[in-house]
């Protein structure tokens, strides 16, 4: 799929060259963007390093929350937060934990208290 500049998502930055292809111990994280109802794109971004990934993210979403990953974390950013500074930046350990970074992700845009 192409990304659609226009529409309101969270935007997944996934490494330059992956062709927009997630790893699958991510997927729980799609399933709790989605259980929480806010649609979301996946994009490669130029960054050397998950946050920097994840801050153009953010820059780049209309809903301003971009995702970044490496082998070890995903990092949560919104756009008006300092580059070096994201919001989240979560191990990468189990499903559970995957899923509610998702879901925190998609609580930032709706404004509803995020998962502990």
């Amino acid at each position: 799929m192409a990304f659609d500049s226009e529409r309101p998502s969270i935007i997944l930055a996934t490494p330059t060259g992956t062709n927009c292809q997630l790893p699958a111990v991510l997927e729980p994280m799609l399933n709790g963007i989605e259980e929480e109802q806010i649609p979301f794109q996946i994009l490669d971004m130029e960054g050397d390093s998950a946050v920097e990934r994840a801050y153009n993210a953010s820059v780049a979403s209309r809903l301003s929350v971009g995702v970044g990953f490496d082998d070890a974390h995903i990092i949560v950013h919104y756009k008006n937060l300092k580059p070096e500074n994201p919001l989240f930046d979560v191990a990468i350990t189990d499903a559970a934990s995957i899923r509610k970074v998702g879901a925190n992700a998609a609580r930032l845009v709706k404004g509803v208290p995020f998962k502990k």
